[in-house]
């Protein structure tokens, strides 16, 4: 009896938590993401405070539900998230939507009194609408711009429950990629006085740098929400990376009863930090690296501080030159580019902080200094992360205009959310040094008849009127659209005239006689193929008009399923392939964070590696490989292909050396020049086990070289954490590599193993994944197949310090097990 008595009251003490929340004394930003309640239905109500939320289940913000199991798995139909008769089909990577219910109870304290309470979201996917206390607040339809609501004139007094209700539908045809369903990204409360700082209300802008001296613009716009004349003292101080105060300047303003004023300051500094690409801090979220300062903004009324405001920001200039080329502080810099979606691989689309930074801090290990956000503003997260890691950003705003790319996408919202979109995106972003181009479309219909261009036009002068410091793109592309039958490459002149900097996709062959017509326009490679990384660099390297390229894609990512396949020739082909690919496959760094085999040839392209090895897999006799436009041959750097053996063996070599040498075990096998049109040498080689190698001659003599070994038999299983202790923060995560491997420790790419996993201590397993683009299988449940003997495990802590123990078995292989701490 006793234990049944314990068992209630713990089950009614977490109910009491996870339904009631006492908002933090003297904060001004409050986060606001854990102890929701949630449900995926229709229900009817669930706006209304008294509503039965009781059966609802308990969920920490980011979330996503639709990279959730689905109820009523059924064998060749409905495995994990994936639904055989999803209305998304590829284009969502058979994944479900529908409408979700989130709810959550909260009080104000005496904290609280006489302050302005708002809700910030960064992006709720999609056609979102928000309660307090049964009072609509607002309906948001776009599913990756911010948006904020002032809770004030329905909050109940001090000490009563609040009852905040977020409904949220993800119907119908409405994306060309996996979405995800959702309050995907960040919540927040601010709390202020109501004369305070407005929401994106702080610009900061370095109109003059040198290393010498730099000169800090920084605009405030204040707004009074009283109904007398405030007359208040606006300081802004200048912080530098190392702590150090380094400006400040202050000055009296007059506030309107009941309105807005902005206030300009400069400040200067002698021998500034300069924020680049090559000095990034690689610590933890919330710390400044090299080269970002803070400015903090605050507003007084006499002694009394009424908003203290701190913004980071970089002190950086850029330029852009059809002459010159793209400039980062006065020198010329190529932009290693890739496109990303948004998604974060098995957590979906869920931003959580280490989970977008990580992201960044792959694609910077690989070469990239730029992303584009391909095709929607990026999270906040991912923000700060590219400028604490040094990555530079595209922020692009819409896929579509006002003709439809899906039956239910944005262009139902586009005539009267456009302003609004693009204003909250631009607010919040300008502070970012990372951000450098505004892209206001993607492959839009109508670029070039006359409501498009009337449209660009409209885009173009509000997004200078908010950010005069940034120039304009938009990604064009050649006329497959039925509506633009008939249309030439030329006709796109009109539209091109209008941006400040002419995106291409997939057109680099158009760039030279581009430029003979329109010498001043200066270009960049917005999307391309990863087979045509070699063409598209070397317009890059050789023109300074071309100032750089931006691959389909960086990151394999969920949806768009299968664009980048590949077939046997007796294989039916399509440019789709449907079920059960559920992932693009097109990208240089696969699902789980690692490298494919074109990124070891774009090493070789962009000049960051001297030499790379890879081995086609056996293709039977007689047949031949078809690559889609966006695909890679099935190759590997692994000379491990048993049951081939004595069998000839594709073998391409990518160098910029003259010639390459290749051996096995010790013979050799052949020599070839290289031409820089190619840097590829394609050898055959029958297939024996043992050491492959290929190597540089550079004046008869040999330098660097490459070396593939053929591994043993699977034996056991290895476990690796990006990081063996994070923090302990529903906003860390810690990414556990599980590889099999042979006696000496070496991976065996062809194992492809169940591994269960079992977790104690102080976290939760988030996610588990694999880089097989058609293993339709739960993201969320302790097991995964291994693919080219590696799968992954994702850590998220819970708030308390202590250790997390991931143990990994799997059938015929000695376990593994390993610990991490968290602080």
């Amino acid at each position: 009896m006793k234990k049944i008595l314990v068992g209630c009251l713990l089950l009614v003490s977490f109910g009491l938590f996870a339904q009631s929340y006492t908002l933090p004394t003297a904060a001004r930003t409050i986060p606001f993401n854990n102890g929701w309640l949630f449900i995926k239905d229709s229900t009817a109500r669930a706006e209304q405070p008294g509503h039965n939320d009781a059966h609802w289940r308990r969920v920490d913000l980011p979330h996503d539900w639709s990279i959730e199991d689905l109820p009523n798995q059924r064998p060749g139909q409905v495995f994990g998230p994936f639904d055989r008769s999803s209305i998304g089909a590829h284009n969502t990577g058979f994944t479900v939507g529908g409408t979700g219910w989130y709810r959550k109870r909260f009080r104000t304290g005496p904290a609280q009194q006489n302050k302005r309470i708002t809700i910030h979201f960064d992006g709720v996917h999609m056609n979102s609408d928000v309660w307090l206390n049964g009072h609509h607040l607002g309906f948001h339809p776009y599913g990756y711009t911010p948006f904020h609501y002032d809770l004030t004139p329905y909050l109940r007094p001090a000490g009563q429950d609040n009852v905040l209700a977020v409904r949220v539908r993800n119907w119908g045809k409405n994306s060309r990629w996996y979405s995800g369903s959702g309050i995907y990204r960040h919540v927040w409360l601010t709390a202020t006085d109501p004369v305070h700082v407005a929401p994106g209300g702080v610009f900061v802008t370095t109109p003059e740098v040198s290393e010498q001296q730099a000169t800090v613009q920084v605009q405030a716009q204040i707004t009074n929400q009283q109904t007398t004349t405030s007359t208040i003292t606006l300081t802004t101080t200048l912080v530098a990376p190392d702590g150090k105060t380094v400006g400040r300047s202050q000055r009296s303003l007059t506030l309107d009863a009941n309105a807005s004023a902005t206030d300009t300051q400069r400040l200067t500094l002698t021998n500034p930090v300069l924020w680049s690409v090559d000095s990034p801090r690689l610590d933890s979220p919330g710390l400044d690296g090299p080269g970002l300062y803070k400015a903090i903004t605050e507003v007084r009324s006499g002694s009394r501080v009424l908003d203290r405001v701190e913004t980071p920001f970089g002190v950086r200039s850029i330029r852009f030159s059809s002459t010159e080329g793209f400039l980062l502080n006065g020198k010329r810099l190529l932009l290693k580019g890739g496109c990303i979606h948004h998604d974060n691989g098995p957590l979906g689309a869920v931003a959580i902080d280490r989970a977008e930074e990580r992201k960044i801090e792959i694609l910077k290990k690989n070469g990239f200094n730029a992303i584009r956000s391909s095709h929607n503003p990026p999270s906040q997260a991912l923000l700060d992360a590219c400028d604490r890691l040094g990555m530079l950003v595209i922020n692009e705003a819409f896929d579509m205009w006002q003709v439809p790319k899906n039956p239910q996408d944005y262009h139902l919202y586009f005539k009267e959310w456009w302003q609004k979109d693009l204003e909250a995106l631009i607010l919040r972003d300008r502070n970012h040094p990372s951000v450098i181009l505004w892209s206001i479309g993607n492959e839009i219909p109508e670029r070039v008849d006359s409501t498009g261009l009337r449209i660009t036009r409209q885009l173009i002068d509000l997004a200078h009127r908010l950010d005069p410091t940034r120039p304009t793109t938009e990604a064009i592309c050649g006329f497959w659209e039925p509506m633009n039958k008939g249309r030439q490459w030329r006709d796109t002149a009109p539209a091109f005239a209008l941006l400040d900097v002419g995106g291409y996709n997939y057109m680099w062959q158009h760039y030279e006689s581009d430029h003979q017509q329109h010498p001043d326009r200066i270009m960049l490679g917005t999307e391309s193929f990863a087979k045509e990384a070699l063409e598209n660099w070397n317009k890059v390297e050789k023109h300074p008009y071309v100032i750089g390229d931006f691959v389909w894609t960086a990151m394999d990512y969920l949806g768009e399923a299968s664009i980048g396949h590949t077939v046997l020739s007796n294989q039916k082909d399509s440019p789709i392939l449907g079920w059960p690919w559920f992932n693009g496959w097109c990208g240089d760094i696969d699902l789980i964070g690692h490298k494919k085999p074109q990124s070891y040839y774009r090493d070789v392209v962009w000049r960051q590696s001297p030499i790379a090895l890879a081995v086609h897999q056996p293709i039977p006799e007689g047949l031949t490989e078809v690559v889609s436009k966006w695909g890679w041959p099935e190759e590997l750097p692994s000379w491990t292909w048993p049951g081939a053996e004595g069998k000839p063996l594709q073998v391409r070599v990518f160098s910029r050396a003259p010639r390459v040498r290749l051996t096995l075990n010790g013979k050799p096998i052949g020599e070839q020049a290289i031409a820089d049109t190619s840097i590829t040498a394609l050898f055959e080689v029958p297939y024996q086990p043992g050491v492959l190698k290929a190597v540089n001659v550079v004046d008869g003599k040999e330098t660097e070289s490459v070396v593939l070994t053929t591994v043993g038999a699977p034996k056991q299983l290895r476990l690796t954490a990006d990081r063996p202790t994070i923090r302990a923060s529903r906003n860390d995560l810690s990414y556990v590599t599980v590889e099999v491997v042979d006696e000496q420790g070496q991976v065996v790419p062809g194992a492809e193993v169940p591994v269960q996993f079992a977790l104690s201590g102080a976290g939760e397993l988030a996610a588990v994944g694999n880089a097989n683009p058609t293993d339709v299988s739960s993201f969320q449940k302790p097991q995964k197949n291994t693919f080219r003997g590696r799968a992954l495990a994702i850590i998220r802590p819970v708030e308390k310090p202590g250790t997390i123990t991931l143990k990994a078995t799997a059938p015929g292989l000695a376990p593994a097990t390993l610990t991490v701490t968290t602080k």
